[in-house]
């Protein structure tokens, strides 16, 4: 607009964060002569820089961050496994929460929409983030071609994560595919918690039943195979019974796979276990203002739209309807 200074509008954080609005002219003055409002504060569209920036805006929980790729390596023919040096705020990050990442384009097209990753592993000491993810359309694609010693754009942390109650002294994640990458942080923090994790791992065939290592560390690991028959769901089930019947379920977690959420959801409702579930969804914005990842939830008996990006993508376990 003639006459008005570039000053970077504060819409998009206050739709993110909860911040104040800030215009570039005071709407409620003058609507129809604009009058120029004198810029309170600085506000850059750039984004913070890891190794580079110098600490910002403490008060908002989440940013855009440039990333230094450490590591980047395929762990079978399908997954690979990305590692990057992680801002102060980025470390912050929940188990269950995703980050949003700016895939380059693997073709001669465009990447209009960032592509939404949950987070593998957690490493605060080393200031160090893990995805593991599996290549499977344009997004992905175009993620498996960054180096390392590149930079990764990333947003986030963004979502409401897992809860663990401090009660709860054994646990068990139920994961499979993609979902199993999900399953790491809450189980790594039930480990720093001295919680003991029973991790069902339910993929199709031993190279795909991954981070059975990270798992390991925290307790009991138990692959169940689509090659060997026994990712069957009478099988999981049974399991589920045996580890509810010894003590050794006081929670259920899950993610990646509609049937074993549904099979949780049943045995939770009938033995009064809580249970949560991360839901995976296709995302747009990832902030909650576009709506293209809303889903539908029961909640005491009535049925209600949720977006998965703002108000998941853990949710109760007894209120999800599947996917």
């Amino acid at each position: 607009m003639p006459g008005v200074p570039m000053v970077c509008s504060k819409i998009g954080n206050n739709l993110d964060f909860g911040t104040a609005r800030a215009y570039p002219w005071d709407l409620a003055n003058s609507p129809e002569e604009p009058e120029m409002a004198q810029p309170q504060e600085i506000f850059a569209s750039a984004p913070f820089v890891v190794g580079k920036s110098p600490p910002e805006n403490p008060h908002i929980p989440a940013e855009e961050s440039l990333c230094p790729v450490i590591a980047h390596d395929w762990v079978n023919s399908e997954y690979k496994h990305l590692v990057v040096e992680a801002s102060a705020k980025a470390l912050a990050v929940k188990p269950g929460q995703f980050f949003n990442l700016l895939c380059p384009s693997p073709d001669v097209g465009e990447l209009w929409l960032r592509r939404p990753q949950s987070v593998y592993r957690i490493d605060r000491a080393q200031g160090r983030i893990e995805f593991l993810y599996k290549c499977v359309g344009r997004g992905t694609r175009g993620l498996a071609m960054v180096k390392p010693g590149e930079r990764l754009n990333m947003v986030g942390p963004l979502g409401v994560g897992f809860h663990l109650d401090p009660a709860w002294k054994n646990i068990v994640v139920l994961g499979r595919g993609v979902g199993l990458a999900t399953m790491g942080p809450i189980s790594q923090l039930a480990g720093e918690n001295g919680v003991h994790v029973t991790a069902i791992l339910s993929a199709r065939s031993p190279e795909f039943a991954l981070a059975a290592d990270l798992f390991a560390q925290v307790g009991e690991v138990i692959p169940v195979l689509d090659s060997d028959g026994t990712s069957a769901v009478e099988n999981v089930e049974a399991i589920l019974k045996r580890l509810i019947e010894s003590g050794k379920a006081d929670a259920f977690y899950t993610c990646g796979s509609n049937r074993l959420m549904q099979l949780m959801k049943t045995l939770g409702k009938e033995h009064g276990i809580p249970g949560q579930v991360a839901m995976e969804q296709i995302m747009a914005c990832g902030i909650g203002p576009c709506y293209v990842c809303v889903r539908t939830f029961e909640v005491n008996g009535k049925k209600e739209l949720r977006r998965v990006c703002v108000d998941g993508p853990v949710f109760d376990l007894q209120e999800a309807l599947g996917w």
